[in-house]
């Protein structure tokens, strides 16, 4: 089935006494208030029996009538802003594709079947049993980890709509009135209301939608405490998930939790990102999986270490699989920079196109390789076990102390952790560690910056720059391998291998060049660092 996805940014208001429209014209930029006529809209919303999706902000929905009848998955996408993945229902099935989609927010969703043998979740609806497509299911499956998805909501709305046109004819906007019926389902619990939905178009700016809400306002109309139609219909059916924030924590068990609950909240959130493919999702959910098991190792006097132990297997193994396609991206951003600049002189040979047909095969086995773990029934059991861990943390007596005093506790521990590993790194693979360790100590002092403040953002900074000189150091050597591979594939193909030859040089160069400026990018943070910190 076409899938599509569209950016949509809009806000709701609660309609004012009189009913309908308030007058639009007059308002700055709008030149036409075009009548798009009335529609009947009818839409069965779909979500775990726990309102999984619904506490996520996240909402699924089924709906007739209207340009864009079908299957439509929202997920949050910033202030006032959703991607909205759109799929067309079935021949027969009600209206058909999606219809006037610009190209504009278009995005990849991933099809790979889910290891887990889903291919989509029966569900009735009031007529034939309807099957929501299996590539939403899989969007959802770090919400769901497998629960069905029933029916908990039927909407049905009468919209009028208007169209606000500028002078060169351009949409600015899309202003509807709608009068909806909800039902709650399965209990048929009915409520109705009216609300205006104002959707920014490709004319659009948010400056025009500050101005949009300045002269419904005027009119009478505020914007809706509830997010969606969905979240009004099901008040307070939906959990309200914790979110307490680091800086309140009183203790050290109470800072390290919320810091936990951010980045399991990051982690999940990133999944559907990922299964779309969308730019740097492969290395933010990493990061987010590095400090998650970097915080169990650096309070491991906070959470008892043995009993946190699968967990920490399970985000290594994650790391793991989704580090192969962030590591070929990062290669080949790399050999392309080092071979773009070179003079024709230098290229000898079809460099660039044998880059190509390696990096698109690598490319090909590490995507189907992090799109593998997230369907795997390993993953769902990590983050059910990352839930338990939220819900009931072994916490041990060191988890009472002061927040300040526990998380600056930690920081210390991996500032001499690292400081250890710089003392005795001579190899490579050593220096390798020395950037893990690094990088785990720059976690911990974010972890802790929310209490810490200023100190702990320092600590942050300059460990990462300990971080980013041996991280280019460990770069240039995967290059040359990288290099080097290149190579015998030419030479075995006939090719000229000069090219090659000349950037695993310069790569070499650059390597040593990098050593050499660690020495002093350490000693710097050392000073600061006992300065600070006042490390003994």
């Amino acid at each position: 089935m076409t899938t599509v996805e569209v950016r949509e940014i809009e806000r709701k208001y609660e309609a004012p006494g009189s009913p309908g429209l308030p007058d639009l014209t007059g308002l700055r930029r709008v030149a036409c208030v075009e009548d798009r006529g009335s529609v009947a809209l009818d839409a069965v919303y779909y979500d775990t029996a726990d309102l999984r999706l619904a506490a996520a902000g996240v909402t699924l929905r089924r709906r007739t009538g209207g340009e864009d009848a079908g299957w439509h998955l929202k997920l949050p996408a910033g202030t006032d802003a959703r991607d909205e993945i759109r799929v067309p229902l079935r021949a027969g099935a009600g209206a058909g594709a999606c219809a006037g989609v610009g190209s504009e927010g278009t995005g990849r969703v991933d099809g790979a079947a889910g290891a887990d043998g889903s291919g989509g979740a029966d569900v009735s609806e009031g007529g034939p049993g309807a099957t929501v497509p299996p590539q939403l299911v899989r969007l959802v499956r770090s919400r769901t980890r497998g629960a069905p998805l029933v029916p908990v909501a039927r909407l049905r709305s009468q919209r009028d709509v208007r169209h606000l046109l500028d002078k060169h004819g351009r949409r600015l906007a899309e202003v509807s009135y709608d009068q909806v019926t909800a039902d709650s389902l399965p209990s048929g619990k009915s409520r109705a209301w009216a609300e205006i939905e104002v959707e920014l178009a490709e004319a659009g700016t948010a400056a025009f939608l500050d101005a949009m809400e300045e002269h419904l306002a005027a009119a009478g109309a505020r914007r809706s405490r509830a997010k969606s139609k969905l979240g009004r219909a099901l008040g307070k059916r939906v959990p309200k998930p914790s979110t307490a924030p680091v800086e309140r924590a009183a203790t050290v068990g109470d800072a390290v939790m919320a810091y936990l609950r951010e980045q399991v909240s990051e982690l999940v959130a990133l999944d559907p990102a990922v299964r779309r493919d969308l730019p740097d999702s492969v290395h933010r959910m990493r990061v987010a999986a590095r400090r998650l098991r970097s915080a169990l190792s650096t309070f491991r006097f906070v959470l008892d270490p043995e009993a946190t132990r699968h967990v920490t297997e399970g985000l290594r193994r994650l790391g793991t699989e989704l580090g192969a396609d962030r590591d070929r991206e990062v290669l080949t951003l790399r050999l392309y920079e080092l071979i773009d600049p070179l003079p024709r002189h230098e290229v000898l040979g079809p460099v660039r196109g044998r880059l190509r047909t390696w990096a698109t095969t690598r490319r090909s086995s590490t995507r189907r390789r992090a799109i593998t773990a997230l369907n795997s029934a390993r993953y769902l059991e990590l983050l059910s076990a990352l839930d338990t861990l939220l819900a009931e943390p072994p916490l041990l007596p060191a988890a009472a102390a002061p927040a300040a005093e526990g998380l600056r506790r930690g920081v210390l521990r991996d500032y001499r952790r690292l400081a250890k590993r710089v003392a005795a790194a001579n190899t490579d693979e050593e220096r390798h560690e020395v950037r893990k360790a690094a990088k785990r100590a720059r976690y911990a002092a974010e972890a802790a910056r929310p209490v810490l403040g200023t100190q702990a953002k320092a600590f942050a900074q300059r460990m990462k720059e300990v971080q980013e000189v041996l991280g280019e150091y460990n770069d240039c050597a995967v290059t040359r391998a990288a290099l080097r591979e290149l190579a015998v594939q030419a030479h075995l193909s006939g090719e000229n291998t000069f090219t090659y030859g000349l950037l695993h040089e310069r790569e070499t160069r650059r390597a040593k060049a990098a050593a050499a400026r660690f020495e002093g990018v350490w000693e710097q943070a050392a000073r600061e660092e006992h300065r600070d910190f006042k490390i003994d």
